[in-house]
């Protein structure tokens, strides 16, 4: 069978078209998509080669035979009477021998396809196939992975840079940047950790395939998200993860709240035997975890937030949000906590700043007799009259404890960002 130049066109023209519909069923991609980007590929490839002629058509069209595959470049010129612009305009009378039915205003379509133009049309289309090929798939990829932001993901670490640590993600990479690095752990090839995303960016420097995805290890929301995966009562929505104050790689206090009276919110996350804050731990290379039972009354909040302390009174300032808290002598610096850890976190955690005093401190404030008992008592009866019921006049005389609006508050809590959810 004798095969002419012409059907060697026809076949051209038809792999483009057999190539586009099959790269597109195997992608999931429109096929349409990829027909109006070759035809403006194409577009700009003809402005190009004839951009230096005289009379060069500015207003272009090209189409592109969605069956065979044919390709032709029309210029698109205004029917007028007088010729000023012969590139853009045509007359009636030449239009009308295109198409009789032109009228007078039309845009008429005049063929300026080019000899041999499907070389060019086949390397663009090719050109042009492979990029939105990319474009697509990373399209597809950002909005898997954009739906992912604030959730945790198993990562394998693929290679350690000064700039950060780049860890494949399943379809994607991410990079964990050294401030997101959880302080005293290293990470090596290979090794597979839990990461929290806190972004997802359609492009980035750094990613030349696909998109740019940030991810933490000290975030806070990693700890929420572990407790998610491990206590059944916190996926149902039976306990509630209130608030999570950490320093990460050393110490993390989460509050918690059950919206049935049943069930123990501190033990629900505990699990038997420890065994599910346990893995928790263990995920997070043995951090410790406080797990404070939430209360709605501030007072009470507050107390539970300086465990493992005990607590003998609290006294507030709303209008300032501000409150004074009144331990044992020989608890004082478990309250405060190693460089003020402690009461760091219960600040952040509660979201009131916190002045600790020992009982000793107090009396002398207070103008009270140190001893143990009697200051106890006259403590407690404080923190009845502020937090429970009002108290008479009289009881309050004879607690001997002024208002806190009277007294000068030394605040350890400073303005720092609160790492709180």
């Amino acid at each position: 069978m004798r095969v002419t130049k012409k059907n060697q066109q026809q076949n051209g023209h038809r792999e483009i078209v057999d190539a586009v519909k099959a790269l597109c069923a195997e992608k999931d991609i429109e096929p349409e998509i990829l027909f109006n980007a070759i035809e403006e590929a194409m577009k700009a490839a003809y402005r190009k080669n004839v951009s230096r002629e005289e009379n060069a058509p500015s207003n272009l069209s090209v189409t592109m035979d969605r069956n065979t595959g044919d390709v032709h470049v029309f210029a698109r010129k205004t029917i007028t009477d007088e010729l000023e612009d012969p590139a853009n305009q045509i007359t009636l009378e030449e239009a009308q021998k295109i198409r009789p039915d032109y009228r007078m205003g039309d845009i008429a379509e005049i063929d300026v396809t080019p000899k041999g133009f499907l070389r060019t049309a086949a390397q663009t289309a090719k050109q042009v196939i492979m990029q939105r090929i990319r474009e697509a798939e990373q399209g597809r990829i950002y909005e898997e992975y954009s739906d992912k932001e604030n959730e945790i993901l198993t990562a394998i670490v693929q290679r350690v840079e000064p700039k950060g640590v780049y860890v494949e993600l399943g379809r994607t990479e991410g990079i964990m940047e050294p401030s997101e690095y959880m302080p005293g752990e290293e990470y090596h090839i290979d090794d597979h950790i839990k990461v929290y995303v806190l972004e997802v960016n359609r492009t980035g420097r750094e990613m030349l395939h696909g998109p740019q995805v940030r991810v933490s290890r000290i975030h806070p929301g990693l700890v929420k998200r572990l407790f998610e995966m491990e206590v059944p009562e916190i996926a149902a929505g039976v306990v509630q993860i209130k608030s999570i104050a950490r320093e990460a790689g050393s110490r993390t206090k989460m509050a918690v709240h059950s919206t049935d009276i049943t069930i123990d919110p501190v033990g629900a996350c505990v699990g038997p035997r420890g065994n599910r804050v346990e893995k928790v731990v263990d995920e997070l290379k043995n951090e410790k975890i406080d797990i404070i039972k939430w209360s709605a009354d501030p007072a009470e909040f507050i107390a539970n937030a300086l465990n493992p302390a005990h607590v003998l009174s609290v006294f507030v300032s709303d209008t300032e949000k501000a409150c004074r808290v009144v331990v044992p002598d020989n608890q004082l610096s478990l309250a405060i906590g190693k460089e003020g850890q402690n009461a760091r976190l219960a600040a952040k955690l509660t979201g009131w700043r916190i002045d600790i005093k020992s009982q000793s401190q107090a009396a002398e404030m207070f103008d009270l007799p140190v001893d143990d008992q009697p200051m106890e008592e006259n403590l407690a009866m404080g923190y009845q009259a502020l937090y429970n019921e009002p108290a008479s006049p009289e009881a309050m005389a004879e607690s001997g404890l002024p208002e806190l609006r009277d007294l000068p508050l030394e605040l350890s809590g400073e303005d720092e960002d609160d790492d709180t959810l």
